[in-house]
Order: C-alpha cells, then sequence, then structure tokens
C-alpha cells in the first residue's frame, strides 16, 4: 500500500495544500486530494447547497476512446445505446461483467463520430482492451494529462459566465462544450456528484493553475469556497448517489457472488437499454432479472428523529449524529429478521433528517415500507425506526434548469 508520501499529487495541489487549514487528506485512486479544507465540514457543504463549491476532482481515470469502431466498442461494453448519442452529449452508465454485474460506473462523452471520452473510478484500460480485440479502435489512457475540477452549486454557472469566453446559460444538463478561460482550452460538462446545479470542466494538467485561479477570483463575490471530498460525500448520498467499493463492490474484487451487485439492484433502470440493437456484455442476465425481478435494491432509508431521540434519551443523552458521512454497513430489519444493510449514512443538513443508502431485499424495498437501522448508543447497538424512501432524498428544482 501507498504510503502519504509516495502518492501522487494533483495538478492542483500547489492552490489545495496552501489553502487547506485542517491538512486532512484523503486517498483517492493513487492520488493525494484534500478530504476538508476546515476543521468542521459545514461550511464547504453549504457552499455546495447554498454558493459555489470549487472541488478538485483530477484523480478520475479518463480514457480517449477514437477510431472507426469506438461507438461500437462502446455500444458492446456498456448497456447504453451509444448509437443514439449525439456529439455534444454526455451519458452516464455502468458496465458489467457477462453475469449482469457492476464492474465500474462512469460518464461517456461524445466528442466527435467516432470519438469518446469515459470517465471511470478504477483502472479499466485492460478490460477496454479485452473487449476491443478486433476492433479498430485507439484507446489512450490521459489520467495524468488532464486535470478536472467540479464546480457545484446554484451559483456555479454565474461564477463560470465570469471567465467562460462563451457564455454556459444554453449548455443543457448532461451535455458538453467547448471554450476557454483566458488563454487556457478547456471542455465544460454540466455533471457533477452532488445532485445540484454543476459543472465539470477538463484541461491540460500543466495549464490548471490559471483555471483555479481565474475561478476563485471570479468566485468571490459569489461566495466560492473550495471544498473537499468529505463535503461532497454527503452530498452525493443526499441525490441518491452511491460510490464504487463503498456501495457496492466490483464484480473482480468479489470475493463471494453475495457481494456482487447488477445495474438494475443498484437503481438503473433508466440507464439500461434493453431495447438497444445487438449485443452487450451482461445483456441475457439481465434481460433474466427484468422478467424475473431483482432479489435486492438500492433504496433511501429515512430514520424517523423521534425514534431515534427516544433511543439516547433513554441513557440521558440528546440524539448523537455523524458529522459527516458514513461509510461503514449497518443492518436493515424488518419483522425480526435482516433484511439489508446500509452501506453510508449521513446527517442532511439542508433536509434536518438522518438518511442512509441501502441494500435491501425483496419485498422489503417498497418504498414506504416500515424497517429499522441499527445505531449504536453509548457503545450498545439499537435499533431506530426508519421507512424506505424514493431516491434522491434531495433535487432542487435549478439542477436541471
Amino acid at each position: 500500500m501507498l504510503s502519504t508520501l509516495e502518492l501522487k499529487v494533483t495538478p492542483f495541489h500547489e492552490r489545495t495544500s496552501r489553502l487547506s487549514v485542517a491538512q486532512n487528506w484523503r486517498r483517492w485512486a493513487g492520488y493525494r486530494v484534500v478530504g476538508s479544507y476546515d476543521l468542521s465540514l459545514d461550511h464547504e457543504y453549504w457552499a455546495i447547497r447554498d454558493r459555489a463549491a470549487l472541488i478538485d476532482v483530477s484523480p478520475l481515470m479518463k480514457y480517449v476512446i477514437e477510431g472507426p469502431d469506438a461507438a461500437r466498442l462502446l455500444h458492446r461494453l456498456t448497456p447504453r445505446d451509444i448509437d443514439r448519442m449525439t456529439v455534444g452529449q454526455v451519458a452516464y452508465t455502468g458496465w458489467c461483467d457477462e453475469e449482469g454485474k457492476l464492474i465500474d460506473d462512469g460518464t461517456i462523452s461524445r466528442l466527435g463520430p467516432q470519438h469518446f471520452r469515459l470517465t471511470a473510478a478504477e483502472p479499466s484500460l485492460r478490460w477496454l482492451s479485452m473487449n476491443a480485440v478486433g476492433m479498430d479502435v485507439r484507446i489512450t489512457e490521459l489520467t495524468d494529462q488532464v486535470a478536472a475540477l467540479s464546480l457545484q452549486g446554484p451559483k456555479s454557472r454565474a461564477v463560470l459566465n465570469r471567465v467562460c469566453k462563451d457564455k454556459l446559460d444554453g449548455l443543457k444538463y448532461f451535455r458538453w462544450m467547448n471554450t476557454s478561460v483566458g488563454n487556457v482550452p478547456i471542455s465544460v460538462s454540466r455533471t457533477g456528484y452532488t445532485g445540484d446545479l454543476g459543472f465539470e470542466l477538463w484541461m491540460e494538467a500543466d495549464q490548471a493553475l490559471p483555471v483555479w485561479d481565474a475561478l476563485m477570483t471570479a468566485g468571490d463575490d459569489y461566495g466560492i469556497t473550495p471544498c473537499g471530498i468529505l463535503a461532497m460525500d454527503m452530498a452525493r448520498v443526499e441525490a441518491g448517489l452511491f460510490m464504487l467499493d463503498v456501495d457496492y463492490t466490483a464484480a473482480p474484487h468479489a470475493w463471494i457472488e453475495g457481494q456482487k451487485s447488477s445495474p438494475l439492484e443498484m437503481g438503473l433502470d433508466w440507464a439500461v437499454n434493453l431495447d438497444k440493437k445487438g449485443y452487450f456484455v451482461g445483456r441475457r442476465a439481465l434481460e433474466r432479472e427484468k422478467r424475473e425481478g431483482s432479489a435486492w435494491r438500492m433504496v433511501g432509508i429515512e430514520v424517523e428523529w423521534e425514534g431515534l431521540e427516544r433511543l439516547f434519551a433513554e441513557v440521558g443523552l440528546p440524539p448523537q449524529i455523524p458529522s459527516m458521512a458514513v461509510r461503514e454497513s449497518r443492518p436493515i430489519m424488518c419483522d425480526g429478521k435482516q433484511v439489508g444493510y446500509a452501506s453510508t449514512s449521513t446527517w442532511s443538513p439542508v433536509l434536518k433528517k438522518y438518511i442512509a443508502l441501502a441494500h435491501v431485499q425483496r419485498p422489503y424495498y417498497e418504498v414506504g415500507t416500515s424497517v429499522l437501522m441499527e445505531v449504536t448508543v453509548e457503545h450498545h447497538r439499537k435499533y431506530a425506526p426508519a421507512k424506505v424512501v424514493k431516491l434522491p432524498f434531495y433535487e432542487p428544482a435549478w439542477k436541471k434548469k
């Protein structure tokens, strides 16, 4: 395992390292990134929800796929209908093994008729190359060469309009465009991992710092705030967005079958285009699961505050809520037996609710089902009343406008 000193730093490290008062660092895909800039997450979290948050997401794996068979490869590799994608469109997708179990997830941007950018959480070059055998296609990893920033929050578009050569008012949800910041060419996609209005900016790594500086200057009037991945973690749970190695296990890394998840189990029915033509990896398994129904489902869990309050009152304490997202398994119970588990839980400051993402068995994953979620009360395991709710927990009206 890499030590902190052996981890790579992102192209923005010269700025982020000086701004981080907490010096709270986290590992992400072989990089060292800021967990939080402040000693608490409140200021960064509320920048996402009220203002504009600037997040370094450079460790995302990035691949350019081009050539006469580029679309054919991605059509075969993913359950999305690549043929329907237009140039300028971005599509979220997972990709599976032959048993229909998720290997990874990310986004596909169609840069040209046979020119795509794929992002992933983990290295995927081997999987891409294996599926490209016999195809006329070039796959290039550009993770270290391309810097990436995520600008999220209701003021994010106003900030970008101040610095970008071209206005972004016409850029639709899950679309991208080319523009520039000063003399630096950038690509901007209307995407993000917070469930709020947001954009992701892509640029050459050696030109990253001028873009950071321009955004920070332009965003000063809007309260722009550098934000670490811990605050983003809270926001993505509110948005019902899951994370590899936290909320699901990549199929090749699973020890047993029960650790694997399909995109249908993860609630990605909308991203599985079973009506598309031709073969794709995992198609038969997913068609069978669609017919028979999923045994498990990723759902939202909302803990009832009054019930949580009573558990703590029994030992003379007010309710104790986590100050950040908790990435640990917590049993979900119903009818005296365990029917699932929460994989990430957090207090939602904007909703004033204790929420969780959870894997729940059929038939208990139906919305409205009353369940119990394990909580720790003064070192003792207790069960707080909760219910299954529809995801996402939070989706502001301005997110897609």
